[in-house]
């Protein structure tokens, strides 16, 4: 009886450890809001399953040491990969160095996402809705300002090496070719890196130009707060600017409250992050799985901002 006990026991440990999934994600850089969210969903859901371990490294946005800790990952045997890539051109080499081991890309689209083979995917949002939505919508609010005769603005870029960065602006562009939208000109447009604190040095050296202005276009959140603090900082009548940006962040929705922030776009960063580690885990169990997973983007502003309160 105790041997047939002992066997039980044996066999037990054997299928947990069978089923035990180990994944290993590098995140571009910890120091980033909307990536906090991201990592989140990630732990989150990861602690929620059964036998499923996460390990997650910090790239520091630097792109060797990105590509040494993917390969630390196949060395140590994990099962699967998660990456959100630093620099988006560098996609064929991190593809390459995670081997058979099963990756997925989530949030930026590395260049090779069309050539990715069987045993990787890419999960995030459509970039080519996100600036569409916000520079579409901040259209309509100019026209409905009684700009349609002309209005004139700038355009924050973020990261230039980043794919969803250069989407976002071509949308931007895309929308100011329209019909509907052609009043819109931009006097300039330059990076900002994704920050705020940079930004706001942007838009302060905008300013003293003196160049009148309408709009202010941002490929994310925080570059478009990092705008209007200028602004304010400068005595502006934020009822005076459309500011435009992406990603919802909770941040974004004090500034919008506040009837600071016009018009931004919701990215699910917990979405993305807790659907990559699925996409993973379908990977590592052979299942076939889209090679480009995406969450909608949704269109935020004062209207229906109170839907998206604390979902970022």
């Amino acid at each position: 009886m105790k041997k047939t006990l002992l066997s039980i026991g044996l066999a037990a440990m054997m299928t947990t450890s069978a089923l035990a999934q180990e994944i290993g994600a590098t995140i571009s850089k910890f120091d980033d809001n909307w990536l906090t969210v991201m990592r989140n969903g990630m732990t989150e859901h990861a602690a929620s399953l059964d036998g499923v371990n996460l390990q997650m490294e910090d790239g520091q946005d630097d792109i060797a040491k990105q590509i040494d800790q993917v390969k630390n990952f196949v060395a140590s045997g994990v099962d699967a990969i998660i990456v959100n890539i630093i620099d988006t051109s560098t996609g064929v080499a991190i593809s390459e160095a995670a081997g058979d081991t099963p990756l997925v890309y989530v949030n930026r689209e590395p260049d090779n996402v069309n050539e990715l083979p069987p045993t990787q995917a890419f999960v995030a949002s459509n970039e080519i809705e996100s600036g569409t939505l916000s520079a579409f919508q901040v259209c309509n609010n100019l026209r409905a300002d009684g700009k349609a005769g002309g209005a004139r603005g700038y355009l924050m870029n973020g990261q230039l090496s980043n794919q969803a960065a250069v989407q976002r602006s071509k949308d931007v562009h895309d929308i100011i070719g329209i019909d509907m939208c052609n009043f819109m000109t931009l006097i300039d447009e330059q990076t900002a890196n994704w920050s705020r604190d940079e930004a706001q040095d942007l838009m302060t050296n905008w300013m003293s130009s003196g160049e009148p202005f309408d709009f202010v276009l941002a490929n994310n959140d925080e570059m478009a707060i990092g705008a209007i603090q200028a602004m304010k900082a400068a005595g502006m009548d934020m009822k005076d600017v459309q500011v435009g940006g992406v990603d919802a962040s909770q941040d974004a929705l004090v500034s919008m409250q506040s009837g600071d922030y016009d018009v931004t776009v919701f990215q699910d960063a917990f979405g993305q992050g807790s659907g990559a580690v699925d996409t993973a885990l379908a990977l590592v169990a052979g299942k076939k799985v889209d090679q480009k997973v995406y969450i909608p983007f949704k269109l935020v502003t004062p209207a229906n901002m109170g839907d998206f309160l604390s979902k970022n």
